[in-house]
């Protein structure tokens, strides 16, 4: 899991829902190899991108509801949100051009 900022059920509305900047959630797990191996691109892009999109990580199984809510059914996946609606989403390990392509065009909407 990358080092960003966690959420619970209990907070995700008010982070980014109500969110007056553009979200990237990263679904993911402790025991998802794929989703260890997304963390650094992800760690290195919220620093990119500090201040113009936020980005927070949810553990689906700390954060079951959230999940259900959204229907998760594989990790990583990622949400982005604009908003409060989610305006794209990648599932699996993508490239850093592929997801920064996708934080452009959320971005710059």
């Amino acid at each position: 899991m990358a080092n960003l900022p966690a959420l619970r059920d209990d907070t995700f509305d008010a982070e980014v829902l109500q969110s007056d900047k553009p979200v990237l959630v990263d679904f993911s797990a402790t025991w998802c190899g794929p989703c260890k191996a997304l963390a650094p691109t992800l760690e290195a892009l919220a620093g990119e991108y500090s201040g113009k999109m936020k980005f927070f990580g949810v553990d689906v199984d700390d954060a079951r509801e959230t999940a259900r809510r959204f229907r998760i059914s594989s990790v990583p996946t990622m949400l982005f949100f604009k908003g409060g609606e989610v305006v794209g989403q990648a599932v699996g390990n993508r490239s850093k051009a592929d997801i920064t392509k996708m934080i452009e065009e959320v971005v710059g909407s």
